[in-house]
């Protein structure tokens, strides 16, 4: 089976708007980062972009990215990129012949995010937004005033387990990497 070695996905030119209904803090936030979290955590894409895969080995391989459309295929001969077709493969990607290194090009994105990844997104927003747990990065406060004492205790990793505490983790498997 092929081995992917390296992927480089380009920036797409833009990302889906952000859902409606968000909160005025939610909505504050740059709707880019949310997408950019949400595709860290999934292998679909609805924007478009260029992706470059190098590949090596021989047999079976599929694009990890989804959904993608393959522009080019090119191996490594003789000190260049040399255009190449390999045959499809019963998995759905290719069927490469040789051990390669091969460079595979594609057109990764389309279409509209579906009702749940904009759920996804929406409680990812309202998350990130809250600012009422107390201050960022802090695991516990005591603030006291005369005889009033309040206090606030948080997990000091809040905002980096924000994708599975916020559920849009569970609305993703959908859409996550095999």
């Amino acid at each position: 089976m092929a081995t992917t070695l390296k992927q480089i996905e380009a920036s797409p030119a833009n990302y889906p708007d952000a859902p409606a209904g968000l909160s005025a803090a939610a909505a504050a936030l740059d709707a880019d980062i949310i997408w950019q979290r949400i595709e860290s955590y999934i292998a679909h894409r609805w924007t478009d972009r260029e992706v470059i895969w190098t590949v090596e080995g021989s047999g079976d391989w599929s694009a990890s990215l989804t959904p993608a459309t393959v522009t080019a295929v090119e191996i490594w001969q003789d000190n260049t990129w040399a255009a190449t077709t390999p045959d499809a493969s019963f998995l759905g990607g290719f069927d490469l012949p040789s051990e390669g290194p091969y460079r595979i090009t594609a057109d990764v994105g389309s279409g509209t995010p579906p009702a749940g990844v904009l759920e996804a997104f929406r409680r990812l927003a309202e998350y990130m937004a809250d600012a009422t747990g107390g201050p960022s990065g802090a695991a516990s406060q005591n603030t006291s005033i005369g005889p009033i004492t309040t206090s606030y205790d948080r997990n000091p990793a809040w905002l980096a387990k924000a994708m599975q505490l916020s559920g849009a983790g569970d609305l993703l498997r959908p859409y996550r990497r095999a």
